[in-house]
């Protein structure tokens, strides 16, 4: 979802009680001229997936964690709610086995040998995929990608909206990250000022002492919204999705064995990005969009 989607899913993790808590490409994705709501479609839409029959399932357990917010996380209730909470309550329904499926909360560190100790059926916790876990376990398709995203100073005198407007500026960005690597590869004109954390990107961008960052873009999105930005800044051009930076993308983790649930899984998550229900989901919980 390599330092791609397990440093960004740490990071954001590291931030979600401060803002609510964030192919492989060679060029960035086609720059926008204002922020979209429109979640990409991962799923061809010429593809047909198989539906298994699942009518000698006893019952589907979804694990996840309650520290990663918008994602899974408890409410002011203490419920277990978030986009993967939603998102597997959908999943069922799709597959007509509503009154066959529990969500079941884990420390984030047990969900792995919950798992593999057949504890669980299905882990939706946003964790990244790598080659060392896709020899012990099964991995559903993408159904979200986190992309990296430039922030800039409202008060900069940048003149232009895309990524070619920088060159010259200050720009942020978060030392040893996949986002400074990325930055240098997709950006190689534009010089890049580090800083040892986020929260020092982030107060020197707000403060003007560099003009822009580049970030995750998960993690911007919730900032430049969230009180502590002062209205200070907003997200500028992209976004940019990158498999060799930024990892596969959010899926689902099933064990190797379950070879028709990962295939069902896949059917759902394909229907439901084809109707509209996956980006309802999205819309309620990134109102202001990652893209």
């Amino acid at each position: 979802m390599r330092v791609c989607l397990s440093s960004l899913i740490s990071l954001a993790r590291s931030v979600a009680g401060a803002v609510l808590m964030a192919a492989s490409c060679a060029i960035p994705v086609a720059a926008q001229q204002a922020p979209s709501t429109n979640l990409p479609v991962l799923f061809d839409a010429r593809e047909r997936l198989p539906k298994p029959d699942l009518s000698t399932l006893v019952r589907l357990r979804f694990l996840t964690s309650v520290d990663f917010p918008p994602f899974n996380f408890a409410d002011q209730n203490g419920k277990l709610s978030g986009f993967h909470v939603d998102l597997a309550r959908e999943i069922c329904d799709e597959l007509g086995i509503s009154d066959k499926c529990q969500i079941q909360a884990l420390p984030f560190e047990e969900l792995q040998g919950a798992l593999s100790a057949s504890q669980g059926d299905a882990v939706i916790a946003g964790v990244a995929v790598t080659p060392e876990l896709r020899k012990s376990f099964a991995f559903s398709r993408p159904f979200l990608m986190l992309p990296a995203r430039f922030v800039r100073n409202l008060k900069a005198p940048i003149d232009g909206r895309t990524a070619a407007a920088l060159a010259g500026h200050s720009v942020g960005v978060v030392k040893g990250t996949t986002h400074e690597a990325m930055l240098s590869a997709f950006f190689p004109a534009i010089k890049p000022v580090p800083f040892d954390d986020k929260d020092a990107l982030l107060a020197a961008i707000k403060d003007g002492k560099v003009e822009a960052g580049f970030a995750d873009g998960l993690q911007l999105s919730f900032w430049v919204s969230s009180p502590s930005a002062e209205k200070c800044c907003a997200l500028f051009d992209g976004p940019y999705l990158s498999q060799q930076f930024l990892g596969e993308g959010m899926t689902i983790m099933l064990r190797e064995e379950d070879a028709d649930l990962t295939a069902a899984i896949n059917h759902a998550l394909a229907t439901l990005s084809r109707n509209g229900r996956l980006q309802e989901i999205y819309l309620r919980y990134f109102p202001y969009g990652l893209y």
